[in-house]
């Protein structure tokens, strides 16, 4: 005899739960008058199952006969009225908002439209399912103590090195990970790959995006491709395209052991994760899930004009944080990330749009308070691009919120660029970005630094390109920003100049010094430590091809070995990573700074106003762990009066000059154009 409450549907939670006989399916709508749960064979014959009960906004019934590997969607049968906002289309097979895994894509054409395409307030009759995907249930289990427990590394902030990478950029062309599984989860869990990560000394991948994104029509009729995947549909599903398994389902399990072997090398895994718009795009988009289900609650409209989309992403849409269901879906799909799939943190995609619940940015939204009292959220790391269309906020997250800081990358580039009257900007950057923020209490942590990301050129085309050569991406090179901060000195791209070669290499070795000496989180993006090019293109969003892939023939080793030899030194020595801001010798603080010009006295009012290019940094910690980094952005070499040892005398720790000496002791220093030195004391 089966009792009623085996039998009776709940509302929560969201989305597909298996149980005996079948599932417990749940969708969320104000708006809907009905809502059928769609069930496909493989012959692509479709049974309908009315979600019947309904708990306050909330359809929900059990479906019978729902299994792992059952493909499905959704129909919401409801008013069609875009004026208010409304845009129900029963004839519309929708993605469950909550599906873990989603099969195949979307044929681009009237029918994934509810609006005529010649007119976007006419109601359209075509049936979608022909056109669109899947989402297919999963099966939950994973056995993370196969072999070894899983064991998320935890790695302190003051201790990690982010490296951005894209997951199949990075070995779709390695020549040791087997062919069936490159550019995949797999391929990025093979020992090969792994090997290169954790020979480099990085402690974190931070991932393009992973979850299911869609490919752009306009990009597909060009015959290019969403490369980047900042266009989710799919908050819960790991993208299909990167599965070695293909897109059924078996790409859960996939990535779970991409995790697990990252974990077991000491590796985090940060997700670049994109709440604040979805690939529905504005009121001349298609329906694809989100629109059709409860386009108000889901999505921003404008006030008084509701067939309008509310945009500071510059995409057609924007995630309405203001209502509980779209700040619901956020914090489901988050807790699901870490309690499911085990990632160790998120870095959010124009965070502050998601600050905006009222339309301005709030430092206590409700976004914001949610994350900070979520008991599941607290142990990850929680990184802001803090930006969006509208509006700059980097200083304006919570304190326990790292920032992705452009000031850090403007001024860097600036300092080495030869900008004017830059020495100031820089030496805040350098010491972790005091004057943004030590007023509000924060720690240096708070800063990511970083000198180039996947949005811009790569390192090796910063020193070598002026202009952006985007060509490719089929805009006539109008799009993507023009860059005036690059660093190249007047011969653009590749020459066989040795004279300019040597220089960029040399800028190379700069721009990384000074990254990886910062005070902050360091984020290489993946690929600079090779020297990996995109022949000029800082707008690679569109290609899926050589241009964005690594080449692996072509790696700078000796870049290479300077790289690791950095991140060794930051790693072995706490002077270099201080987890609180410095201060004078004479204050008693554990991390102290000397600022010095090159004849090692303190800078004056005077000196700041004036067009330095050289500067000195003295770092210690407890008294017996001390550097003195010496940097020239000058065109000339300078004569630097080494600073005073606190201890025992100065050893030369590295140079981007492979010419650099120090015989000890030493008093002066030549160090040469465009050069960093570092001195590390004997003590």
């Amino acid at each position: 005899m089966t009792s009623a409450s085996a039998t009776r549907s709940l509302p929560y939670p969201l989305g597909v739960t298996l149980r005996e006989g079948g599932a417990n399916v749940a969708i969320y709508s104000q708006t809907a008058d009905a809502i059928d749960f769609c069930v496909f064979d493989g012959d692509g014959n479709e049974t309908r199952t009315a979600l019947a009960e309904r708990t306050g906004h909330v359809f929900h019934a059990v479906v019978p006969g729902v299994e792992v590997g059952t493909r499905y969607g959704i129909r919401v049968d409801g008013a069609w009225n875009p004026d208010a906002g409304l845009r129900h289309n029963v004839n519309k097979l929708l993605l469950d908002p909550h599906a873990t895994a989603v099969e195949g894509g979307y044929d681009w054409g009237q029918a994934v439209f509810s609006h005529d395409l010649n007119d976007p307030t006419a109601f359209d009759e075509s049936d979608s399912a022909d056109s669109t995907p899947r989402c297919v249930v999963t099966d939950p289990s994973f056995d993370w103590d196969a072999g070894s427990p899983d064991v998320a590394p935890r790695t302190p902030l003051a201790e990690t090195v982010v490296y951005e990478v894209h997951v199949k950029g990075f070995t779709q062309q390695h020549p040791d990970v087997p062919e069936d599984i490159r550019g995949t989860y797999a391929g990025l869990a093979h020992p090969a790959a792994i090997k290169h990560l954790t020979d480099l000394g990085i402690t974190a991948v931070e991932l393009l995006p992973v979850h299911q994104f869609v490919q752009d029509s306009h990009l597909e009729e060009k015959g290019l491709r969403n490369y980047w995947g900042y266009n989710s549909i799919g908050f819960f599903a790991p993208h299909g395209d990167y599965s070695s398994a293909g897109d059924g389902g078996g790409q859960v399990a996939e990535f779970k052991a991409m995790v697990k072997a990252l974990h077991a090398a000491g590796l985090e895994v940060i997700l670049d994760v994109v709440y604040n718009h979805t690939a529905e795009g504005n009121h001349m988009g298609p329906t694809l899930s989100f629109k059709g289900i409860d386009n108000a609650a889901y999505y921003r409209l404008v006030e008084g004009e509701e067939s309008a989309y509310f945009d500071t992403t510059g995409t057609g849409n924007s995630l309405n944080v203001g209502h509980p269901a779209a700040l619901g879906l956020i914090m489901d799909s988050l807790r699901y990330w870490v309690t499911e799939m085990h990632v160790d943190g998120f870095r959010f995609d124009l965070a502050t749009t998601l600050t905006r619940q009222d339309g301005s940015a709030e430092l206590h939204s409700a976004f914001l308070t949610l994350i900070e009292q979520d008991p599941v959220l607290a142990p990850v790391k929680m990184i802001a691009e803090p930006w969006d269309t509208a509006g700059y906020q980097v200083g304006g997250f919570p304190a326990d919120w790292s920032e992705w800081n452009g000031k850090y990358r403007d001024d860097a580039r600036d300092f080495w660029h030869g900008g004017e009257n830059i020495l100031g900007d820089f030496a805040q950057r350098f010491l972790g970005s005091p004057d943004v923020y030590e007023g509000s209490r924060r720690a240096p942590l708070s800063s990511v630094n970083f000198i180039t990301a996947h949005d811009g050129f790569t390192l090796a085309d910063l020193t070598a390109y002026d202009e952006k050569h985007n060509e490719a991406n089929g805009e006539d090179n109008n799009d993507g920003e023009s860059d005036n901060r690059s660093a190249n000195h007047g011969v653009e791209g590749p020459t066989d100049d040795p004279a300019v070669n040597e220089l960029r290499d040399r800028q190379r070795r700069n721009f990384l010094s000074t990254l990886l000496l910062s005070a902050g989180v360091p984020m290489i993006l993946g690929g600079d430590e090779l020297g990996r090019s995109q022949g000029g293109n800082n707008n690679a969003y569109c290609q899926d091809d050589e241009i964005s892939w690594f080449d692996w023939n072509k790696v700078d080793g000796d870049l290479l070995d300077f790289t690791t030899q950095l991140i060794t030194l930051r790693r072995e020595n706490p002077a270099l990573r201080p987890t609180w801001y410095r201060h004078a010798p004479e204050a008693g603080s554990a991390d102290t700074v000397r600022v010095l010009r090159a004849d090692a006295e303190g800078f004056n009012d005077e000196d700041w106003a004036e067009d330095h290019r050289a500067i000195a940094f003295v770092l210690e910690h407890e008294g017996t762990d001390a550097f003195a980094v010496l940097l020239n952005a000058a065109e000339n070499g300078v004569e630097f009066t080494v600073p005073s040892e606190p201890g025992q005398e100065w050893e030369l720790a590295l140079s981007t000059d492979p010419e650099q000496q120090v015989q000890a002791p030493v008093e002066t220093l030549i160090v040469r154009d465009r050069s960093v030195t570092v001195l590390r004391s004997r003590a």
